[in-house]
């Protein structure tokens, strides 16, 4: 970007303000100014761990997995290049799912915890699929798995393994990236990894059953009031679903999604933004923008897999740059939560907590040798006093 460009964007964010922002209702508050670098609420990261990471005071990690090699105490060898990731509750314990972003045979793998955290068992529950990168979970416990390619699909599996995967064309057959269940309104909001890709919702026909619905597209002019409009053939298209709506919003290269308190927060990697699309309102802001910093540099680079913990923190992955994951907390501060250090040719991904928000997974696709294939790949978690 020119210098005076960005020089233009921080004096006018300065001139807006930032504003306070309060609890779940910190959202209102975007259109006088995205988030700006600030203290932590944990506190300053110290040196490197055994595992590279550097950590706030109080937190702890362990890996989990490694990618072709067997998960601990079981017999089951983890996938290359884990992506998009989601926790489930399972009786006294919980699952972590994790996509695998590789051709032909990309699909999902999941790890069983017990109430300790002891790792009880490691399988598969989707196969056969290309380039699995991220999803989303739904509230009725299944996890949407999305193919990013051209025609890719999202299909529905099942954490624990016992149903089979089913594919889910009515939600679009495009470049999927992300997805993230809105229980409120009843309807999937859904990314498009594309240069001019899309920001769309699936509304289901039957609340709970994905074979069937609408999906949609937003329509609007930029931050402000926005709209939906209905895409004419999502399945079965030789003009591609982002070109079908004149109207549609472009976006630059989406990345992660996740709903919570009531707004669907999607990053977009090609302007390094974090957007925040108010359901209630149908209105767009900008919750984070690297050229809206008015001080200092960017922590945030490389916006790609978001998610959040109950009480409204975002948590939001970089693909590269000095692979941290950022905090965005409720009163408008970014900054650093965790750096990984001697993986600098890969990408966190899959950042997910689990169901008692006291442990955070996410994995390096390509670990440290950042061989492209995923062969590498690292799946961490991190213990401590979460905010709640």
């Amino acid at each position: 970007m020119p210098l005076n460009r960005r020089m233009f964007l921080r004096a006018t964010a300065v001139a807006g303000g930032t504003a306070a922002f309060s609890g779940a209702l910190w959202h209102q508050a975007f259109a006088s100014g995205p988030a700006q670098p600030g203290p932590s609420p944990y506190g300053p990261l110290r040196a490197a761990d055994g595992n590279g990471l550097a950590l706030p005071e109080g937190f702890t990690s362990r890996v989990v997995a490694r990618s072709l090699r067997r998960v601990e105490g079981t017999r089951y060898t983890w996938h290359p290049a884990p992506d998009g990731g989601a926790c489930f509750s399972d009786g006294d314990g919980w699952i972590y799912v994790s996509n695998s972003e590789v051709p032909l045979v990309g699909g999902v793998s999941a790890i069983r915890f017990d109430v300790s955290g002891r790792i009880t068992s490691a399988y598969r529950t989707l196969n056969g699929t290309t380039l699995n990168c991220a999803g989303g979970s739904t509230p009725w416990n299944t996890w949407l798995s999305c193919e990013e390619h051209d025609l890719g699909l999202v299909w529905e599996t099942d954490p624990r393994g016992q149903n089979s995967a089913v594919a889910r064309p009515a939600m679009g057959r495009f470049k999927h990236e992300a997805a993230a269940s809105d229980p409120e309104r009843k309807v999937v909001y859904l990314t498009e990894d594309q240069s001019d890709g899309c920001f769309y919702r699936f509304r289901p026909q039957t609340w709970g059953d994905l074979s069937s619905g609408t999906l949609e597209v937003l329509v609007g002019s930029g931050t402000g009031p926005v709209q939906w409009a209905r895409v004419p053939n999502p399945e079965v298209w030789l003009t591609p679903t982002r070109e079908q709506v004149a109207e549609a919003m472009h976006f630059r290269g989406g990345e992660g999604c996740y709903y919570t308190h009531g707004v669907c927060y999607f990053t977009t990697k090609g302007d390094n933004r974090v957007w925040a699309y108010d359901a209630a309102a149908e209105r767009l802001d900008i919750a984070y923008d690297d050229d809206l910093v008015a001080e200092g540099e960017a922590p945030l680079q490389g916006v790609d897999n978001v998610t959040a913990t109950s009480g409204g923190d975002l948590f939001v992955a970089e693909d590269g740059d000095n692979m941290e994951i950022n905090l965005i907390t409720t009163d408008g501060i970014v900054t650093p939560f965790l750096r990984l250090n001697g993986h600098g040719d890969s990408e966190i991904t899959g950042p997910a907590f689990s169901p008692d928000g006291s442990r955070l997974y996410f994995s390096s696709q390509r670990g440290k040798s950042g061989f492209i294939a995923g062969t590498d790949g690292y799946t961490f978690e991190v213990t401590g006093p979460f905010r709640r």
